[in-house]
């Protein structure tokens, strides 16, 4: 099973992440874990130059190297993962480029679904789980953080923008996206995460025992 969680920056992604690898720990689910950008050598190197806030990127090079960084994780590490038998769980991925690039960038959504297609070929989430915040209030949240990485320093209207393709992306794909309030207490949030997966984790769970 390959689940994707989603959302702007500030929405909680890494803390539920977490929450949700401990939960899975104690049922004794196999998984695995990848991000994006990032999961293998030349990720994490692409990782480094796209947050790097001395690489003055157009956005076009920008969606390139994140295309660049999915193509490996996916052959490298997530269809092996799946081939095997195990649960994947990506911070971020195919979605997350029609929502910042697609959208957020103005490149088009049209374009980066046609670069998506051919990058990740049929291995696509089986559920995305996608934590729903205000841009202000994930704004907010960043700067409490101090987070300053050359996206999380975005403009409010960049971040309002992101949101509306993620909205869009939840419509087209209703049968895939699952809304997560992430305005809620980050135990609530983790509460519906387990929901929302609990009928497919159960189905499997024979598997990983």
């Amino acid at each position: 099973m390959f689940v994707s969680i989603e959302g702007i920056d500030g929405c909680g992604k890494t803390t539920q992440i977490k929450l949700l690898a401990e939960y899975l720990s104690q049922l004794g689910v196999e998984f695995t874990i990848v991000r994006e950008p990032g999961g293998t050598r030349a990720g994490e190197e692409i990782r480094q130059i796209l947050l790097h806030k001395d690489f003055q990127l157009c956005a076009e090079s920008e969606l390139l190297l994140f295309m660049a960084a999915r193509a490996q994780i996916v052959r490298e590490v997530v269809r092996p993962a799946l081939e095997s038998g195990r649960l994947v769980i990506a911070d971020r991925f195919m979605d997350s480029s029609v929502a910042y690039q697609g959208v957020g960038r103005n490149l088009g959504q049209k374009v980066v679904q046609f670069m998506n297609s051919f990058v990740v070929g049929n291995t696509v989430p089986d559920i995305t789980l996608y934590i729903d915040v205000p841009a202000d209030v994930a704004m907010s949240r960043m700067r409490k953080e101090k987070k300053n990485d050359k996206i999380e320093v975005e403009s409010l209207e960049f971040f309002e923008r992101v949101r509306k393709g993620y909205e869009r992306l939840m419509v087209e794909n209703s049968k895939r996206f699952v809304l997560i309030d992430g305005r809620q207490a980050e135990e609530q949030v983790h509460e519906d995460i387990r929901k929302s997966l609990s009928v497919l984790i159960e189905k499997r769970k024979p598997n990983w025992r």
